[in-house]
Parts: structure tokens; sequence; C-alpha cells
């Protein structure tokens, strides 16, 4: 070979894009660090569509590009496949300063050089809002369970916007406002936290030393991706998501009646608008409850889905409507089925018989769905008293009179038992055809028999059942989501078994609901405080942690993959508080434990 034929080969090979960039992530002495996240992302995006009032022309398919996390190995070093154009790389390790590098299209090595964070003030902003939360002293124990429990179910407590300064009185305004949006604070604790929160938080920004950080991350993240989709903006709130039988992933945007569906295969999105009625007031029939939101496109509230077995259709709960949607994702047409009673549907599941089952929290019901006969039958669950039964049987004309301006959410009494609203919220069937339901406020479960409709309760031996699923035997995993724990319930033998979950500091996390790999025998828990997934082998007992890209990453639903492979979504309510003010749908990919 003529050196000048080699000289030019060497140009080309130079020239050429390589097929995966290599970052190298040291220390100051430039030692490898393991266990570094690594955020690949365009340097630059694409103006996003919003010529449908601020987002994307429905039924038009479109592709976005995604963000790609990855962890460095033993060697410090992560790799990700060449995208063609400029990417920029952000690098994370907690007790770490992040850094950020961009690479040029081709480029095949680089290297970034973290500093630990020695500046107190600045190592306790980067640690999630758990950190925060499980810090922040309220008094007693009972108190601040009940502060998780009833300030901690739309979006994070501890994280920059939440512990921010406020003066007790700004406190008390934004606590009449959560309370109108439908938190159940009880009326002593609404008098009693201004002065607490505002003072707790103030204490522990001036002594950032008290805020402990959380356990170092696993070495096994190695060789795991995550991958983000992003949908919506920030005036979004995507609420639970579904892996449909395609393949593909519909997200339901609950403020802006949009599905989002995602096809994680060639990263197109196509925007899916759930229609109104003519004459529907915004917010449907808890206009009142949006009034003050900045903007937002809604009647319907759209919450919760689950997909037939049989022709593939998908049913979402409407929270701000007494009907049951419809969705055909084949021809993208939707029916709006009137339930005739009832009050906010809330989660929803299909059973073997094709019967469409979910909660109507405010009623105090269920409601079963026949498709074969468009006809609903509704269940109702024990009340706890006269007053309660009162409550439910006038929770619509109340919520009218909410529409109307009336503040009666700020004027009636409210007591730490939420008497009076026992919200039934999570809902599952078991593989013998039993439909099982989680009282949030009243902290017990139902279980109807669906061939004589005979209800039984069973009380919990814990606070605050939230969602709960079925294993593969029939067990019921449920999330006890003011006591950062989950539960294990075996119908057969009616016993419980705690499991903590594996959260630093102890009791900081709030457990949103929960999702079981029936074929590998893994429950996988949404961690809203501590922007993480967390997972249980149940065999064994192990637990794993899944750190998510993006702070305040609050999650509420998750859907699992034939091969393993996990969803959720980023939910925060609202969705400014994300990092970026961008919600996400977001796939894990790990290794097997």
């Amino acid at each position: 070979m003529s050196a000048r034929l080699f000289t030019s080969l060497l140009m080309v090979l130079a020239a050429a894009p390589a097929s995966a960039a290599t970052l190298s992530v040291v220390d100051e002495s430039g030692a490898p660090l393991a266990t570094a996240m690594v955020r690949e992302m365009p340097a630059t995006r694409a103006p996003a569509d919003t010529r449908d009032g601020g987002y994307p022309l429905p039924a038009q398919p479109f592709v976005v590009e995604t963000d790609v996390t990855r962890f460095t190995d033993a060697a410090g070093r992560v790799r990700f496949d060449d995208r063609g154009r400029a990417v920029r790389l952000l690098v994370r390790k907690p007790g770490w300063r992040e850094a950020g590098i961009e690479l040029a299209p081709g480029q095949a090595e680089a290297r970034v050089a973290l500093q630990r964070e020695t500046d107190a003030a600045k190592r306790a902003e980067a640690l999630p809002a758990n950190a925060w939360l499980g810090a922040l002293d309220l008094g007693d124990g009972q108190r601040k369970r009940h502060f998780q429990l009833q300030c901690g179910f739309c979006h994070q407590q501890g994280n920059a916007q939440t512990r921010a300064e406020r003066s007790p009185d700004e406190w008390r305004t934004l606590i009449k406002r959560m309370v109108r949006y439908g938190s159940r604070l009880s009326s002593a604790d609404q008098k009693a936290l201004p002065e607490l929160l505002s003072s707790g938080w103030r204490a522990l920004r001036e002594h950032p030393e008290r805020v402990a950080g959380p356990a170092d991350w696993d070495a096994a993240l190695a060789g795991s991706t995550l991958t983000e989709w992003p949908i919506g903006d920030a005036m979004s709130q995507q609420h639970d998501q579904l892996l449909g039988r395609n393949g593909h992933v519909y997200v339901a945007d609950n403020i802006q009646d949009r599905v989002w569906e995602v096809d994680p295969a060639t990263n197109r999105v196509t925007v899916h608008k759930i229609p109104h009625r003519e004459g529907e007031p915004p917010g449907g029939l808890l206009a009142a409850r949006l009034k003050e939101f900045p903007r937002h496109d809604s009647t319907s509230n759209a919450h919760s889905l689950a997909q037939s077995e049989r022709d593939g259709h998908i049913f979402i709960t409407p929270s701000a409507q007494q009907r049951l949607v419809e969705f055909d994702p084949a021809s993208g047409a939707f029916t709006l089925h009137d339930i005739g009673g009832g009050f906010y549907p809330h989660t929803i599941r299909v059973d073997a018989q094709d019967r469409v089952w979910f909660t109507l929290a405010l009623s105090n019901q269920v409601a079963m769905f026949e498709r074969s006969t468009r006809r609903f039958t509704l269940y109702d669950l024990p009340a706890r008293g006269l007053r309660e039964r009162l409550t439910v049987a006038l929770i619509k004309p109340i919520f009218k009179l909410m529409s109307w301006g009336v503040p009666l959410s700020n004027w009636l009494p409210v007591d730490r038992l939420s008497t009076g609203v026992p919200l039934p919220y999570g809902i599952a069937v078991t593989p013998d055809g039993s439909v099982w339901v989680s009282r949030l406020h009243a902290d017990d479960l139902a279980r109807i028999d669906p061939s004589s409709g005979a209800v039984t309760m069973v009380p919990v031996p814990f606070a605050g059942p939230r969602r709960l699923r079925s294993d593969a035997d029939g067990n019921l995993w449920i999330t006890a989501f003011p006591e950062s724990a989950i539960y294990r319930y075996e119908p057969a033998a009616q016993r419980f078994t705690r499991f903590e979950l594996p959260v630093l500091p102890k009791g900081s996390e709030t457990p949103y609901a929960l999702n079981v790999d029936k074929r590998r025998g893994i429950v996988w828990v949404n961690g809203n405080q501590s922007d993480s997934l967390y997972a249980l082998d149940i065999a064994s007992g192990n637990w794993r942690r899944v750190p998510l890209p993006r702070r305040v990453a609050f999650t509420r639903d998750i859907e699992i993959a034939a091969d393993g492979t996990v969803y959720t979504s980023t939910s925060s309510f609202p969705s400014w508080h994300v990092e970026d003010g961008q919600p996400t749908l977001i796939r894990v990919q790990t290794k097997a434990p």
C-alpha cells in the first residue's frame, strides 16, 4: 500500500462517525468513578408542535428524540450509540458536583472529572425530596404521618419548590388551596402546620448538615438503561399508563384530556384527544378544583387505563365525570358510556370475563361495566357512621356548590380519619376472579364476589392502603403510602406481612403504587419522594433501587413487559416541579437480580 493511499485511508477512518461513544468518569485524582449516572440527550431539540392549544395535533404521528441514561462500570466507563448529531451528557453522583459535556457527531472518546461537593448547603440541595422530608420536624410522629398521607399524593414534599421560604400566612393560603384540590388534612393540622412548616423548612435550610443523604447507588446498576420520551409540558399531568398488546404505551394526561401513545420501537408519538360534550364546563363536575390552575383543557380528567384482552379496546376513567371512556387504538375512536351514578371514577381493571371494574372514590362504591349488555352495576361499600353516609349521599351537590364558588372544603370540619370520605382507591382482580379494593382513608380492603355480589371487608394493620396488585398465587401486594412500606396479604391464610422500603432516612418514602412481575416474582414499587423505583425479589426478600434520571421524578403507576422491562412516567401535579418542566415516559431495562 502506498503512503498516499495509507494516509487517505486514515483520513477517511477519522472522518467516519464512530459506532459508539465512550465516556470515562474520574475523580480529582484521575481514579475511575463507578456508578455515576450519565444522561445523554440531544444538544438541541426541535421546537414542539403546539398547534392544538399548546400540544401536537391529534392523530398526527411524529417522532421524538429520547434521553438515554446509563451508569458507569467499575472502570468508570459508559458507552452510548452514536446518534450522528451533537449530544450533551449530564453526569451525576451523590456527594459529587454534577458536570456536563457536549460530544460532537462521531466523537468516540470523552472524559469528565467530578469534584466532591464540600459545601453542605449545595450537597443538601442536590438530594432528593425524601432526604429533606425525613429530616423535617413537625412535632410528633402522628402529625407527620398524616401530613405525608394528605400532602404528598400530588407532588413531593421536600423538593426545591415545596421547601422554599414561606411565611406562616403564605402557608395558610397554600394549605387552603390544597384542601380545595382534594387534600383531607385535618382541621387541627390545618391550624398547626403553617407555623411548623415555615420554621421546620427554614431550620433545615439554615442547618443543611441535618439533611442526610441516601445510600450509595448499587454497582449493579452498570448495564442498566433508562430511556425517556418527552410527552406534554409543564401544564400536563401524566397520570397512569398502560402497556398495550401492540407494544405501545398509552399515558393519560389528567388535566389536558389527552392520551399520549408512544411506540418505544420507533419513537413515534401520537396524541389522542378525549372528546368533550357540548356545554360541559372546564373541570367537569370538579369545576372548582382547577379554577386557579394556569392552563388546562379538561372536562374529563383522564385518570387510569385498562385494556380488554378480547378486542384490545382501552378503558379510561374520567375522574371529573360520571362516565367511562372507551378507546379503540386501532381506529382512534372514542365512545363515552354514562354510568348513571357514582362519583369520581378512579383506578380500573378488566377481568378474565371482559368485565370492566373500577373504583368510584368519592361515592364509596365500585362499578362494574358488563360489555356484553353495556350495563353498569354499582356496589356500595359500608360507611363508617352516620356522618359518612350523609357525606357520601350528598357528594354531588357538595361539589356543585363548590363549582359555584362556595368553599365548602374549607368550611367543613375534617378529622385525621377523614370521616365522610373513606376513598375506595386501588383495585385488583386475583386469579380466582375475586375483585379486591383498597380504601385509602378507611384502612381496609373490600372483596367483591362477582358471582354473588357479596362484599366482605378486611381491616389492614397499617395506614393508607393506596394501590394494590395480585401476584401469580393470588396474594395481594399493597402500598402503605405514609409508612414507607408495602404489605403482602395472603387471603387463604388471612395473613399480612410487612416489607420496609430500603430508603434512607428511614420512613421518608411514600410509595404510591406497585406492580408485580408475575413471571420473575418481583414487586416493583414507585418511590415518589426519592426519585426512584424499588424492586423486591419475593423469593429472597432482597431489594434493589433504581434512581430515575430527572429530579422530582414523582411517579404513580408501573407497567411490566413480558421480558421484564418496566415503564413508568413522571406524574407530578404540577409538572413544572419536574426537572426541566418536562414530564416523560420512562422505560427501565435492568440486568437480572
